[in-house]
């Protein structure tokens, strides 16, 4: 199975991405919203995590084209963002679900292998 992560903290990226290596998953990454977009959509992932506070396109932007594109690709948004209000927003969007940082990597694990089982 693979996943992509569009995260522009390359820490929190590679800590996600080997965590998810190790799980068994194949993990691309991607540190702006515009190479996110490119990968989400020519390429084909079990599963997408998505950061809000991307440089040159947030992620609520990138998650409106990638549903607008018809890719129902099960997708976490993850974020520092915790209101409720940009919750509602990570769902409107297209979101399948939300955790916000700090996070424990293991529920971030069992929260993406929930979405992709979901999504049978």
């Amino acid at each position: 199975m693979r996943i992509l992560i569009v995260e522009d903290d390359g820490q929190i990226a590679s800590h996600v991405a080997a965590g998810l290596t190790q799980a068994g998953f194949a993990v691309d990454t991607a540190g702006d919203g515009p190479t996110g977009l490119g990968m989400a959509i020519g390429t084909e992932y079990d599963a997408l995590i998505v950061d809000i506070m991307l440089p040159g396109m947030d992620g609520i932007t990138l998650i409106e084209k990638v549903r607008g594109q018809g890719i129902d690709t099960p997708l976490l948004v993850l974020s520092a963002r915790s209101t409720l209000d940009d919750k509602i927003r990570g769902f409107q969007s297209g979101g399948d679900d939300y955790i916000t940082k700090p996070f424990s990597f293991s529920e971030l694990l069992v929260r993406v292998q929930a979405i992709i089982v979901c999504s049978f």
